[in-house]
């Protein structure tokens, strides 16, 4: 840098300094000032409480005003002009934006903001501020409690006339719950929106496992919960941003195909992938339709309200099959979109990409701070409020002298002077004392005093204990984060599935055959809850084409399989008696050489229907010349009439007892065994043909004689009896669940001797000392698969045991047996 001094000339120039810069440099600096403003003060997120700077300034504002959930709305324009004014100086339009995503459910998954009027939509924009009115959401109150408590630094605002918080304190962690996007300079986050529930478990899991695995920490959150449900296809790029903070994933809308008329099918929509709107895909409906990229579609409406939410119908021409159409629709429009994970956010004042892992870490380490600071705090609050109370218990003590001692003092400083003298008071206790009023210089505030010295002793000894034990400090901070689970938490709106996404992710893949063949298909069900298709090549309709896989996985015990077509309609026969109608052409399917239930959905999340505490026993086919045998939990047996079957989308198969509810259920003829076995040990086995079959509206007839005490809990029908098994495992009730494993005993089913319907049966499984029942109960074809609750595989005795045997001891517990693939 030079300079130079202009003194001849004209003089127009006389006095002045005229500096010669590098251009290149001055730019350069330029742009990293710009540069360094962008993204640390306005378009990436703390990964502490997962706020931009004007989400939080809006906030702590809201806050500051007393707007509060209980309290009336105020007018968006006002909350807005007090945020630029006081702490945001960059544009009332920037401000409001920011001020409308924190407000709509749609982009929130917990939204924090509550407004009221038009805040826009997917495919329009809100009203302008004057016409639209906010106060917090109760959400907020978490984000911003105990702000007052010094949990956070504070800094001053853009001109030092105010102070603002760093970072709110943030109890629940909310940059993975409501996720977030902005683009910065040379660098853009996007990060995806996650259940509270499922966050806050995985939080607490790593608070007691600091060491915890991805694995572990992905137990607890299987994926991103999006706003618009949805879902989404295959899991290898949500687990890729949760390792190194990159990945993609394919959303997919949630469809059913129903019929509009009498003649006439639909695709309804009722969930649209993430940021879709109806809109846009209307629009991409008929610019593929008029371009001839979409065929089979006679219209398109959307029927969407406020009372009955996404209703986007797609109507199907006659003689095309909804299920190629939605496959073309799937290729060609945003009914399946792309979001691609970018994981930066700030962290000690830097960019990082970071993992799901580093993500719960940082909130962890942020909260414990919180925590701690908000303990100091209140331990010297209550400290020197102690002091306070025993100078007034020693002043009441002597109040004579004391006000002796006034009386004669000159002024306030010389009493001050004199009581700190004569009753060994400190400075403050004196003050304090001077500045009591006389009426709380009675016997009763005598006894609040001594009460309220006692309850803060005992307050400042727990604080104490808190702040010098981390264990129980964590152990805090877990028990706050599950409070905040209980009272914010909602259930998992999108559906995850390890299927793989649709052609719309491949574009060197043909078009979808619109005549789609009603190929055969197996349909299993697991006994934890999981369903997957696996569509057979028409030569082995019976099955005999799937492969058994080499080695067990998760899920993999079958509680009932059913051989059918992929546009046929099946049935689910449920605990509370129903049967629910369903066809498996949605069903996530396999290929027959590689059967893992792991890769299906959970069937309660698939049919959408189930009563709580409702599940599926066993998938029927409504075609079949066979009738349905179902088996209640008081002994009640019942054979439902092939055929007969109600044309209702669902509907009760046997009439229920009050209290009672159905255990097992399988179709099959006259010649196959039926099977009871009671909590109390006993089995009873008989033919079906002793049981007249009867409508859907019967109620049954006894199948087997109970004892006091006990109940059913298996029942199922064998028709190879030579190769069926019993598997049986006693545990006793006195036991704290999961406690004891058990013990565990395999045996031939033709050891046990066929007796009457209605009869007692015999006994399957010796019970010893401190046991007092059976807990899971099972017969089919050998091997017995066995499952533990979260599906993974267990093993069983492999040699079969007498029939009254009492079994091995397991190594760990079992929470269900079921067939293995086949």
């Amino acid at each position: 840098m030079t300079t130079t001094d202009i003194t001849g000339g004209s003089g127009a120039f006389d006095g002045e300094r005229i500096e010669e810069i590098d251009v290149s440099a001055e730019m350069q600096g330029s742009f990293l000032e710009y540069a360094y403003s962008v993204i640390y003060s306005r378009a990436l997120p703390d990964a502490r409480d997962g706020l931009k700077p004007v989400q939080r300034r809006i906030l702590y504002q809201m806050s500051e005003m007393g707007l509060r959930p209980d309290r009336g709305h105020v007018k968006s324009a006002r909350v807005t002009g007090e945020v630029m004014g006081k702490l945001h100086p960059h544009g009332d339009s920037a401000i409001y934006d920011a001020l409308v995503r924190l407000a709509q459910d749609f982009t929130m998954r917990l939204p924090t903001v509550d407004g009221h009027g038009n805040f826009g939509s997917l495919d329009d924009p809100p009203a302008a501020a004057r016409y639209t009115e906010v106060r917090l959401a109760p959400a907020a109150l978490a984000m911003v409690e105990g702000i007052g408590e010094d949990v956070v630094d504070f800094v001053p605002n853009y001109d030092n006339q105010l102070m603002q918080p760093d970072v709110l304190p943030s109890a629940f962690p909310n940059l993975l719950v409501n996720g977030g996007s902005g683009i910065a300079v040379g660098m853009a986050t996007n990060m995806a929106p996650h259940n509270l529930i499922e966050v806050i478990g995985a939080a607490r899991h790593l608070i007691d496992h600091p060491d915890a695995s991805l694995d572990d920490l992905m137990a607890f959150i299987p994926g991103p919960d999006l706003p618009t449900g949805g879902t989404i296809a295959g899991l290898a790029g949500v687990r890729d941003a949760y390792a190194a903070g990159r990945g993609s994933f394919k959303t997919r809308a949630r469809v059913s195909i129903e019929n509009l008329t009498a003649r006439k099918k639909g695709l309804v929509f009722t969930e649209l992938p993430y940021m879709i709107g109806p809109e846009k895909v209307i629009e991409k409906i008929k610019d593929g339709v008029n371009a001839k990229k979409l065929t089979g579609i006679s219209d398109v409406n959307d029927f969407s309200d406020r009372h009955h939410g996404m209703r986007l119908i797609v109507e199907i021409k006659t003689g095309f099959s909804p299920e190629a159409v939605l496959e073309q629709l799937y290729r060609h429009t945003p009914l399946e979109d792309g979001f691609s994970i970018n994981n930066v956010a700030l962290v000690d004042g830097q960019p990082r990409t970071l993992g799901l892992k580093e993500l719960l870490e940082v909130y962890v380490a942020h909260r414990i701070d919180v925590v701690t600071r908000r303990s100091r705090y209140r331990l010297q609050r209550r400290e020197d409020r102690l002091h306070l109370v025993e100078g007034l218990l020693i002043a009441i003590v002597d109040i004579d002298e004391v006000i002796q001692v006034i009386r004669t003092s000159d002024d306030s400083d010389a009493a001050k002077t004199r009581l700190r003298q004569v009753f060994d008071l400190s400075d403050l206790q004196a003050e304090y004392i001077l500045e009591l009023r006389l009426r709380r210089l009675t016997r009763f505030s005598r006894i609040e005093l001594e009460n309220e010295r006692d309850e803060l002793n005992a307050a400042i000894a727990e604080l104490r204990e808190l702040l010098a034990d981390g264990a129980k400090l964590r152990a805090l901070v877990s028990t706050e984060l599950e409070d905040i689970a209980d009272t914010y938490g909602t259930p998992r709106r999108t559906l995850l599935t390890e299927a793989a996404p649709s052609v719309a992710s491949t574009s060197k893949r043909s078009a979808p055959v619109l005549e789609v063949a009603d190929a055969p298909t197996r349909v299993y069900l697991s006994t934890t809850g999981r369903i997957l298709r696996v569509d057979l090549p028409s030569a082995d309709s019976d099955g005999s084409a799937v492969v058994v896989p080499s080695r067990r996985t998760k899920h993999d015990a079958i509680r009932s399989a059913l051989t059918t077509t992929t546009r046929a309609e099946i049935g689910a026969v449920t605990t509370a008696g129903r049967l629910i109608r369903f066809s498996p052409v949605d069903v996530p399917a396999a290929p027959p050489t590689s059967v893992q239930l792991g890769a299906g959905v959970p069937i309660k999340d698939y049919l959408g229907v189930l009563a709580t505490g409702e599940k599926v026993l066993a998938l029927v086919s409504l075609d079949a010349d066979l009738p349905l045998a179902l088996g209640t939990a008081q002994g009640v047996v019942k054979r439902v009439t092939p055929g007969a079957w109600p044309s209702k989308p669902d509907f009760p198969v046997i009439a229920l007892k009050p209290g009672d509810s159905l255990v097992g259920a399988a179709q099959g003829p006259d010649s196959d065994e039926l099977v009871f076995i009671t909590s109390t040990t006993q089995l009873l086995r008989f033919s079906a043909s002793l049981v007249r079959p009867q409508g859907p509206a019967g109620g049954g007839v006894a199948g087997i004689s109970l004892g006091a005490g006990a109940a059913v809990i298996f029942f199922g029908a064998v028709a190879d009896t030579a190769d069926a098994v019993v598997a049986t495992i006693s545990t006793s009730a006195s036991t704290i669940a999961g406690a004891d494993p058990g013990r565990a005993k395999v045996s031939a089913f033709g050891d046990y001797p066929a007796k009457g319907r209605a009869t007692g049966g015999v006994r399957a499984h010796a019970l010893l000392k401190g046991e007092d029942s059976l807990s899971v109960a099972w017969v089919g074809l050998a091997p017995p698969l066995a499952v533990a609750a979260d599906g993974g595989v267990r093993a069983l005795p492999t040699a079969l045991s007498r029939r009254d045997a009492s079994g091995a001891p397991l190594d760990t517990v079992v929470g269900s047996i079921g067939a293995a693939v086949s």
